[in-house]
């Protein structure tokens, strides 16, 4: 077993209190974002080998997955990773052009695909998805200005996907005033004094204008279908699906790629038309991942994807002879709750909130005891059990 040191990122949009907490570290101020587990090259997670901090690749290998700890503090960008054709492509060409693979304005980071899976540690809130056409025009409907009367014209003379997503390319090839934008705006602040908001697109309007008063990504989120997770509960977002997480924390697990086409809501780089090429083909999947209950501790998460699925295990002290940690092969296990040990061939080692490890096949049988609650991504095979509901 070895214990990961994991880089953390400060992003705008990240929350200056819920990561520090979880780590048991008194705040600082900074907007502390994600926390990056694996092996990515971006940000590889660090262990000790013979008292010398080594890349977990060096024990690993490249690990088709990544874990992350995610805290929003306020929205974040507006935006779609893309599918593996697009990546390759992408990735390749940025290379081509000579694009420093930490240059700003660079988009494809690596050649892979990125779907997702979040698992709310806390009530996390997010805009993922296109609305049926039906509700969007219920939504349009009832704001009374010049824009939305556009846009609700534009979607019932072509509606579905194709019209939804014509919409989005004017509003981004040619935004909005931002006196349009405020009108809009307005028009929100009087339907929620009033009580009336369609399927709470209203007030999510609001809540993102108060960070981004004239950005045309504030009239795409009335687009959008605004999903809330309780904590213990999960979502997969599918590579080409666009979304905009709002407020909360949660586990990412993805594939091990950090690709991100932005087009707006967002300081960082933005690449619209890169965004629409990826809607363009087609609508991916967005769905509530239903846990499998192995034995009577464990919940396993397994989205319909071959690199990652998820195992949640809960363990008391009354069982002392400890539970079996989930999965094989090679495993990030991270430490959500109380205080646990993990007991293998080589040792045992203990965990509190906020600690990871890396575990493999060389570990032999893993076992947890103690009080809390630990986190494991691994890569499933067939036997993993996993059941997706459509949201949409």
């Amino acid at each position: 077993m070895h214990r990961l040191q994991n880089a953390s990122r400060a992003y705008d949009w990240g929350s200056s209190s819920d990561i520090p907490h979880f780590l048991g570290a008194s705040p600082d101020g900074r907007p502390f974002a994600e926390i990056w587990m694996g092996t990515h090259e971006l940000s590889p997670s660090q262990v000790e080998v013979e008292g010398v901090p080594r890349p977990l690749g060096e024990v690993a290998g490249e690990l088709p997955f990544m874990m992350k700890i995610l805290a929003a503090g306020r929205p974040l960008s507006l935006q779609v990773h893309p599918n593996a054709q697009l990546a390759r492509i992408g990735f390749d060409d940025e290379n081509a052009r000579g694009v420093a693979l930490d240059a700003p304005h660079r988009t494809y980071k690596d050649p892979r695909h990125k779907p997702e899976m979040a698992y709310a540690l806390t009530t996390f809130d997010t805009l993922v998805g296109f609305r049926p056409t039906a509700e969007i025009l219920r939504v349009l409907d009832a704001i009374d200005t010049p824009l939305t009367g556009r846009l609700a014209e534009e979607l019932r003379t072509k509606p579905g996907f194709d019209g939804i997503v014509r919409i989005v390319e004017q509003l981004l090839s040619a935004p909005p005033a931002a006196q349009e934008v405020a009108e809009v705006v307005a028009q929100c602040h009087q339907l929620v004094d009033q009580h009336v908001d369609v399927k709470r697109a209203y007030m999510t309007l609001i809540e993102v204008a108060e960070h981004f008063p004239a950005d045309p990504g504030v009239i795409i989120t009335l687009l959008l279908n605004r999903v809330t997770l309780q904590p213990g509960e999960a979502a997969f977002l599918g590579a080409g699906i666009i979304h905009a997480h709002l407020h909360g924390m949660c586990i990412e697990v993805m594939t091990s790629s950090d690709n991100v086409l932005r087009a707006g809501l967002t300081s960082k780089h933005v690449d619209p038309d890169g965004l629409v090429a990826c809607l363009e083909r087609g609508m991916s999947r967005l769905a509530r991942i239903t846990p499998e209950v192995v034995g009577t501790e464990t919940e396993v998460f397994a989205p319909d994807v071959d690199e990652f699925a998820l195992a949640v295990t809960q363990v008391a002290a009354s069982g002392a002879a400890g539970t079996p940690l989930y999965g094989a092969g090679r495993r990030i296990v991270l430490c959500t709750g109380g205080r646990v040990e993990l007991v293998a061939r080589g040792g045992r080692t203990a965990l509190v909130r906020g600690e990871s490890l890396y575990v493999d096949d060389r570990d032999g049988d893993v076992r947890v005891i103690g009080t809390g609650e630990v986190a494991v991504a691994f890569t499933p095979d067939q036997e993993t059990p996993g059941r997706l509901i459509d949201l949409v």
